[in-house]
């Protein structure tokens, strides 16, 4: 009888204790101080679930977590139609869309700090060349003092930022299909929606389900650019999740943002977790095997 030899399994065990070091036990240190009412680091006091029971019976809790569910499904059905039509058209450039690949896939190396800065610059009425032009056509733009305004600049601001990622993972996932797919559909008269749903649609089922899971965590962890833009404002329109708990953070509130940085965690693990199992099981069924 062959023996099956796993010592390979621990090539791992740097890999986990790096992993265990930087995630694990900070994920414990939180979860603990959720339990206390932080004082100083010499004055802890146990209160149990107290924290947890006020931010679940909070209003202002459930208006930010709206908000923040709402941004995340606006820019997910922003960009993913607009970076899978984006990457069509690459594609069927030849050399000239690896280029603007390139172009496109800029502003992914742009630190997050610097994007709202030179947003907040381009639209400035009097430097800005979007102020100007918007001053120039009379259109008032106030995104200080109106909500939709600041709204749309955040989503048009967060589309630039990462419309990239979409259509490289689109890009790639649609150059992989084989040509004699397109001449198999010109032969029986295919119309170009027919090809898309039947031979680029499936084809770009796997880059998709990336680019919604990745782009959904980083939309609902929103920070950086909506404080930079409105810290919140106005009257509270884009006070998302991520910015109440920054704002527990610098009033000292220790125990209270840990119970917050905890449901936080855990909205987004049972998203993560709801979806994958929802792709496995959809996968499951295309192969015919077991669910």
């Amino acid at each position: 009888m062959k023996l099956h030899d796993n010592r390979a399994w621990l090539l791992l065990v740097p890999a986990a204790g790096v992993m265990a070091f930087v995630g694990l036990i900070p994920l414990i240190a939180v979860l603990n101080f959720s339990f206390h009412d932080i004082f100083s680091l010499n004055k802890v006091l146990w209160i149990g679930t107290e924290w947890y029971e006020e931010i679940i019976t909070s209003g202002r809790f459930h208006a930010s977590l709206a908000r923040s569910l709402l941004f995340s499904a606006i820019v997910i059905g922003v960009q993913l139609p607009l970076g899978i039509a984006v990457a069509l058209l690459l594609v069927r450039a030849g050399r000239t869309g690896l280029f603007m690949l390139l172009v496109i896939a800029v502003p992914l190396v742009v630190p997050w700090n610097m994007i709202p800065i030179m947003w907040l610059n381009l639209i400035d009425r009097e430097t800005g060349l979007a102020g100007q032009a918007m001053a120039g056509l009379g259109i008032s733009f106030d995104h200080k003092f109106t909500a939709l305004h600041t709204w749309i600049l955040l989503v048009v601001m967060d589309t630039w930022h990462w419309l990239g990622l979409v259509v490289i993972l689109a890009y790639a996932a649609l150059s992989g299909i084989p040509q004699p797919y397109y001449q198999a559909a010109a032969i029986d008269g295919a119309s170009r929606l027919a090809v898309f749903r039947h031979i680029e649609l499936p084809r770009l089922g796997g880059a998709l389900s990336i680019v919604l899971l990745l782009r959904f965590v980083d939309s609902f962890m929103i920070y950086t650019e909506a404080f930079a833009i409105n810290a919140g404002g106005p009257n509270g329109a884009t006070t998302f999740l991520s910015l109440d708990l920054g704002e527990e953070i610098k009033g000292f509130s220790y125990g209270s943002a840990a119970a917050h940085a905890m449901v936080y965690f855990l909205i987004v693990i049972t998203v993560v977790w709801i979806f994958v199992t929802a792709t496995r099981q959809h996968s499951g069924r295309k192969s015919g095997g077991p669910t």
